[in-house]
């Protein structure tokens, strides 16, 4: 039972000591709030109060800043855990390949876990038992098979696994974790940070890639997202693009500061707290709290202990690529039942926006209509000559129409109306004057409040009029 009180880094050190795990750096927890928006468990922070959600909290073991060489990783079962987490990626569409690529990594998939070819055990087409990526063809099924069958016999979980994460770590999304935005041209776009540097992908392909030591500052205001560059020659860029949602920013942020740090950085001494200068995001600083890369490797580099035991799962036909766990496999994504004719690998990160591996794009209804309230945030109210504003609101929100009011979910808007008191208008401030809270209106068979939805009269003192 974990205390009310727990930080998230004793979260983090009892899921590693669980699965035997020394160089740990690498990886992280993730959850997911109830607006569907991901987040990186902060060790530094309360465990429960960085959940919005009511427990049982539901959170995820993964691989959060991709070894700039897999392969060169010191223990087997370091190396096993990065491997299930490319699997995932290349099954869920994160990481794209061409087809041979594809061919090979499904085949060091089936070798590592379901071992030598045996055709007892394998008839015809049995590589089609199993979805390795979100949609291919017969065709590369085929080619899957063939590749195991007459290439890797013989070959040891371990030195498959091995040979994965070599060819992955080749391909120009190695390590990318998909963020959904759009440029200053209103084009769909996917933001990423690797272990080489910054990465803009649209559609199929990497548009801009830009190494850590070039990128100089990051910063956000609200749903706009900066990035700034200085390149050789002394010139100076600036990178703009615009996130779904204001929270979706800061999380695109607070990724890039932590992967900046980790990747570029000589010593953990040299991190620093970093503020997003803005204006109306008041506490909007951060500091990546964890070892850096060079100082991780050379840890790992001191490591001297009997190799631990890993318990390998093996493949279960048309399930999803599992995280880091030993229970029974779940399908996340179904599988396509009618096989694309052309030889399709996937449809793209564009495939990623709904879905639950990506920052998920908030639907039109979710826009700008409702903005959060809480310490920083800009009101919505608007009064202009004393009238009174407010904007349509999305199904199932309300929006105090009173001075200071501020926007609450159905039920708690009524609490808080009930605990601030009966109120009334005041004139001589304009048509309808203004709310306030004192004791009952008098008088009766007064003018209607020109508010939509108040019943009470208004009291006229002196006002315009309409």
């Amino acid at each position: 039972m974990l205390q009310r009180d727990a930080k998230g880094q004793y979260l983090f050190d009892l899921l590693c000591h669980h699965l035997n795990l020394l160089e740990k750096d690498y990886f992280g927890i993730r959850f997911v709030d109830p607006d569907k928006q991901r987040h990186w468990l902060e060790f530094t922070k309360s465990v429960v109060k960085q959940m919005r959600a009511q427990p049982p909290f539901t959170m995820c073991f993964r691989v959060k800043f991709y070894p700039t060489d897999p392969a060169a990783l010191k223990e087997e079962i370091t190396r096993y855990l990065v491997f299930l987490q490319i699997k995932r990626d290349l099954y869920h569409g994160r990481l794209l390949c061409k087809t041979s690529d594809a061919a090979l990594l499904a085949a060091y998939i089936l070798q590592a876990e379901i071992g030598d070819y045996d055709p007892g055990k394998h008839p015809e087409g049995y590589s089609s038992k199993f979805q390795f990526f979100p949609k291919h063809s017969e065709k590369l099924e085929r080619k899957i098979a063939e590749i195991h069958k007459s290439e890797l016999s013989g070959q040891t979980p371990a030195t498959s696994e091995l040979n994965f994460l070599r060819k992955a770590q080749t391909l120009e999304t190695y390590g990318v974790d998909p963020h959904p935005c759009k440029d200053v041209s209103g084009n769909a776009a996917f933001l990423a940070f690797t272990p080489f540097g910054f990465v803009v992908l649209q559609g199929n392909k990497r548009v801009h890639f830009i190494k850590w030591n070039e990128v100089t500052k990051m910063k956000f205001e609200g749903k706009t997202f900066y990035l700034y560059v200085s390149q050789k020659e002394e010139k100076k860029i600036v990178l703009t693009y615009f996130a779904p949602t204001p929270e979706a920013c800061k999380h695109l942020w607070k990724c890039g500061i932590e992967n900046q740090a980790f990747y570029k950085l000589e010593k953990s001494s040299q991190v620093r707290t970093v503020s997003s200068s803005n204006l109306f995001f008041k506490g909007s600083r951060f500091r990546y709290s964890g070892r850096v890369a060079k100082e991780v490797m050379e840890s790992s580099a001191k490591i001297k202990r009997e190799p631990p035991e890993i318990h390998r799962a093996g493949l279960v036909p048309s399930r999803s690529c599992p995280s880091i766990t030993h229970g029974p496999r779940l399908s996340s994504v179904p599988r396509t039942r009618r096989r694309a004719v052309h030889i399709s690998i996937m449809e793209g990160l564009e495939s990623l926006r709904d879905s639950a591996h990506s920052t998920p794009v908030r639907s039109a209804s979710h826009g700008d209509a409702f903005v959060p309230p809480g310490r920083g945030w800009p009101r919505r109210e608007q009064r202009a000559g004393g009238r009174h504003r407010r904007r349509e609101l999305q199904p199932g929100r309300q929006r105090a129409a009173h001075a200071g009011g501020r926007a609450q979910p159905g039920a708690d808007a009524a609490v808080a109306a009930a605990e601030r008191g009966p109120v009334q208008h005041r004139g001589g401030e304009g048509v309808g004057g203004r709310h306030a809270q004192r004791g009952r209106g008098r008088g009766a068979g007064r003018a209607p409040c020109p508010v939509p939805g108040c019943r009470r009269p208004r009291r006229d003192t002196g006002g315009t009029g309409e």
